[in-house]
């Protein structure tokens, strides 16, 4: 710490303010371990400006450019209360500037003798507030920064040299002074426009506050110069100051400026007005200034506050027809030449009473000359520039007139362009160019046709009858019609009139009728050096278009061709893409008990292929469902093909009723095998409607959107897997929770993010969008939220660089009253007990045209279990849209169906639960397996499918009698026992 205050000590008195301010910030930031640090000087009215910065990359420091010194950031309270404060960055401080880094901000002020004039600020990393030690060599580096301030040398002007008279008189010409009025009590400034080009502004990053002169001074010239306007306001005298402001290409020039402050009745400053201009010039050129405005080209005026002229130039004398010695002296408003002006007192007096610069034209009646006038005010007196603008007036008319002529032909020409670049399909041509070229040209109808064979078609047309459309679609090659001959010769053909149609091809006259129209241009459509359509541009009153019109329809044409041929190719191939695309995806989605859905998919925008995103929704069984999403990466016909693959490959691993995470185990596997081009990311959700529990495993997807029924919006943390092909098995699965009701939400990157949308930033987007829908009640029909999701995340002006697909199911619960189990002994008894369940159940259900088919059922499958499995052995029943019979054993060997002889007693059971079930099956539990069979409920007319005698009889010829016992033959379980 010494060290560094006695290497400070060596430098040199007389350095520039901005090399005191350098050493200074490097040795505090480096001694504290800071991040960074910046200085502060105290501007005009409540503003610091900041002078130097180290360590700080500007997108942090722009923000401090300028700082409120009655604010609320760190400068401003060091120099508010005059001592050291420190500003931790605490939640919600609007102390520190959002996004900075660090710990926390220590600032100290600076002074000029008993006044505070600015603040050195340190942004401190890991090391948090500075101790005791730290402020003490920070109140040391600014009493050393204080100390060399003062010695600083004060800003001098450019060196005087002679000058040769032409560069003399170069230089005179160039001479601008611009004029300023700053109110000191609101920090309001007002440029004129030669201000504005001497402090390098341009109007566009012009304010109108004290703040846009401080950002154009120089750090050295800064407290210099806010010293001398300091003074000068306090002791009521002229401010004159010379200094250095930044030019718009970014060097710096010398200015000087000269102003007097104006003061209430209580003799507190208002406003200072004043003039400034451009020093860089040797100070021999300002004295020569008066000569150089004698012989100026423009009229110059000077006039004191009475109006009274107290010099003319040569050019002033010759336009009011009075001398120097004659003018002097004299108001201006009693000359002749003066008063015969119209609105050039009334135009002065308003400009003089604004008290700010001010130019307006005026006309000389006698002459008819043009002129336009300046006036300036200043200290003392105003001054009034002249000069002749007549011929520049009417040039500029002129050119005005063919600037805008040529400019609005320009504008059709890049609006037409630019709506024909976006255009993609053939319809999207001609409504581009119907919309941008009729109205200009006052037409009224527009015909595209392109030829086909020999015959040319409609491709689309704008202001034309029905019939006229169908009776000119599909003509024949003719050498008598005017579009065949505009695409034979390649050339445009304009007719003005009917009369001259009808003169040129007599027998189409009835066309010319019907269709309504008494003007015509036929413009060929030619691309690739190939003609291959007309475009018709057509009016409904006699029209001669003009060589320019004729030239514009020429070159439009030319361009409608281009994009017509790109369209017409665009819609061939995006219609077998499209039907590509749609034939992979889902046709319709299955009405299920356990969930209703809608799905959207929505392809990527303008110029893109198909994509490779899907969604899905797979019914199992046990009340349970499957609901999958997934994407490709990238577009084209591969991507899609790999889709399908995978989706099909989806449906077979789901059909086997296998675990999530041994699914996305073999999709890892299949996508592995097809090499490192495929990028893969799914997502895949088993919900339980008997347990309400969800298993979902994913991998490299985005989390589902769970929307609980109180609204709540919930992203469930699951774990970030790889994608397909990249990951390594097990994938975790994680369980949840779903109320009753509840909407699961699964979608793909493209739904949520973009080029201009992070991801997280569209997940909280989709989630207000949730909730808005369940507070407003919209979610209630999924399609209409799928409408709304679809609108709010996806535009319609937008134009998506990716594909989106999303997946919104409602899911509901198989409650407890729907759901019936039992535990079954493992003995030959369990046949009888589960018939007898059955029908107890089935009676509580009403469902009892179902028994003795459900009995049957239960029965074969429990004496299956009870003969080939082992326990523990339980029957369940599941009331929904259809009823399910479920029978569990602790066994993983599954049963086959096999083809029985007339003399076999056994093997007909799995025969016998095909021919009575809707459809049956297995699945793999965690302590065994399920079978179970499907049996619709009893429709309208109470129609159930059933075995007659016979049939039972051929099936299963040694039946035994209704009886308790049991022989051992463990074919006759389901018949003995009980009474069927």
């Amino acid at each position: 710490m010494n060290a560094r205050l006695a290497l400070l000590s060596t430098v040199d008195p007389g350095i520039a303010e901005s090399e005191v301010f350098r050493l200074a910030l490097q040795h505090a930031v480096g001694e504290l371990g800071a991040l960074g640090g910046t200085i502060h000087l105290r501007g005009p009215m409540s503003a610091l400006r900041l002078v130097s910065a180290t360590g700080l990359p500007p997108v942090l420091t722009r923000s401090w450019e300028i700082v409120d010194q009655e604010g609320p950031l760190a400068p401003a309270r060091a120099l508010h209360r005059g001592s050291g404060v420190w500003v931790p960055p605490e939640p919600g401080e609007q102390a520190d500037p959002a996004g900075w880094p660090g710990t926390g901000l220590a600032a100290v002020p600076v002074f000029s003798g008993d006044r505070s004039i600015g603040a050195l600020t340190v942004l401190m990393g890991d090391g948090g507030e500075p101790t005791s030690g730290q402020w003490d060599f920070l109140r040391a580096v600014i009493a050393w920064t204080e100390e060399r301030m003062a010695q600083a040398p004060p800003p001098s002007g450019p060196s005087q040299t002679e000058l040769s008279a032409d560069r003399l008189r170069q230089a005179l010409k160039e001479v601008s002074v611009g004029s300023w009025d700053w109110n000191i009590r609101t920090g309001d400034l007002v440029w004129d426009e030669a201000a504005l080009e001497l402090y390098g502004t341009r109007p566009q990053d012009y304010t109108g506050r004290i703040e846009d002169w401080m950002r154009i001074v120089h750090p050295d010239d800064l407290a210099p110069t806010l010293d001398a306007a300091g003074r000068a306001i306090r002791d009521h005298g002229v401010y004159e100051a010379e200094y250095r402001v930044r030019k718009l290409d970014g060097t710096w020039g010398w200015t000087q400026a000269r102003g007097r402050a104006t003061y209430d009745e209580q003799g507190e400053a208002e406003r200072m007005i004043g003039v400034g201009w451009d020093s860089d010039e040797p100070r021999s050129v300002r004295d020569a200034l008066s000569r150089a405005l004698r012989h100026m080209s423009d009229g110059f005026l000077a006039v004191d506050d009475g109006w009274r002229i107290t010099f003319a130039n040569l050019e002033a004398e010759r336009t009011l027809g009075f001398s120097e010695e004659e003018l002097f002296g004299r108001v201006l408003w009693d000359l002749p030449s003066a008063r015969q002006v119209p609105g050039l007192e009334k135009g002065c007096r308003q400009a003089a009473a604004e008290d700010k610069p001010a130019g307006f034209d005026v006309h000389m009646p006698d002459t008819g000359r043009r002129y336009h006038l300046r006036l300036v005010p200043g200290p003392d007196g105003r001054t009034l520039y002249f000069t002749d603008v007549t011929e520049k007036r009417r040039l500029a008319q002129e050119r005005e007139a063919s600037e805008s002529a040529a400019s609005e032909r320009a504008a059709r020409i890049a609006e037409l362009t630019a709506a024909l670049a976006k255009a993609t399909t053939s319809r999207d041509v001609v409504e581009a160019v119907a919309q941008r070229v009729l109205p200009p040209f006052a037409a009224a109808g527009l015909l595209v046709q392109a030829v086909e064979g020999q015959r040319l078609h409609n491709v689309g047309a704008v202001g034309y009858p029905a019939d006229f459309l169908e009776a000119v679609n599909s003509v024949p090659w003719t050498t008598h019609n005017p579009a065949w001959e505009a695409i034979e010769a390649d050339t445009p053909l304009f007719l003005s009139s009917v009369r001259e149609f009808a003169a040129r091809w007599p027998d189409l006259g009835h066309l010319a009728d019907r269709g309504d129209k008494q003007a015509w241009a036929f413009l060929p459509l030619t691309a690739s050096g190939h003609t291959f359509g007309v475009c018709v541009v057509s009016f409904d009153r006699p029209r001669r278009l003009t060589d320019d019109e004729r030239t514009l329809l020429t070159t439009i044409s030319a361009l409608l061709a281009q994009a017509l041929e790109r369209a017409r190719l665009y819609d061939a191939e995006h219609t077998r893409s499209r039907e590509l695309q749609r034939s992979l995806l889902p046709r319709g989605l299955p009405d299920l008990p356990a969930c209703t859905a809608a799905a959207r998919y929505l392809p990527a925008g303008q110029g893109m292929d198909v994509g490779g995103d899907w969604y899905d929704i797979i019914p199992l069984s046990g009340g349970q469902v499957a609901l999958v999403v997934g994407d490709v990466m990238g577009h084209g016909l591969p991507e899609a093909a790999t889709m399908g693959r995978l989706r099909t490959a989806v449906h077979t691993l789901a059909d086997l009723e296998l675990p999530p995470d041994e699914i996305m185990s073999h999709l890892n596997d299949i996508v592995g095998g097809m090499g490192e081009e495929s990028y893969v990311t799914c997502l895949y959700a088993l919900y339980d409607s008997t347990t309400q529990v969800c298993s979902i495993a994913r991998a490299g997807h985005p989390p589902p959107a769970l929307v609980h029924p109180d609204g709540t919006v919930h992203f469930p943390p699951l774990a970030a897997d790889p994608p397909l092909g990249a990951a390594e098995p097990p994938f975790e699965t994680v369980e949840l929770h779903v109320p009753e009701g509840s909407l699961l939400v699964l979608y793909t990157d493209g739904l949520v993010e973009s080029s201009t949308r992070e991801i997280d930033e569209g997940m909280a987007d989709l989630a207000r969008l949730l909730r808005t829908a369940h507070e407003t009640g919209t979610a209630a029909d999924l399609e209409h939220l799928c409408d709304t999701l679809t609108a709010g995340l996806l535009p319609a002006e937008h134009q998506a660089a990716d594909d989106a697909a999303f997946l919104v199911a409602r899911l509901h619960a198989l409650t407890g009253d729907r759901i019936a189990s039992w535990p079954l002994p493992e003995d030959p008894k369990a046949a009888g007990q589960a018939r007898r369940h059955v029908r107890e159940q089935l009676s509580a259900w009403e469902l009892d045209d179902l028994t003795p088919t459900t009995e049957l059922l239960a029965s074969e499958l429990v004496g299956n279990v009870v003969r080939h499995a082992k326990g523990p052995v339980s029957l369940r029943l599941l009331y929904g849209a259809d009823l399910i019979c479920e029978v569990f054993d602790g066994s993983l060997t599954m049963p086959r169906i096999r083809r029985a002889t007339d003399t076999d007693e056994g093997g007909r059971g799995l025969q016998l639960v095909t021919a009575l079930s809707q459809r049956w099956g297995t699945r793999y539990t965690p302590t065994g397996k399920c079978i179970w069979t499907e049996q619709p409920l009893p429709g309208p007319t109470g129609h159930q499918a059933q075995m007659s005698d016979d049939a039972l009889s051929l099936m299963f010829p040694k039946l035994l009698p209704d009886t308790e016992e049991f022989d051992g033959d463990l074919d006759a379980l389901p018949f003995g026992d009980e009474d069927l």
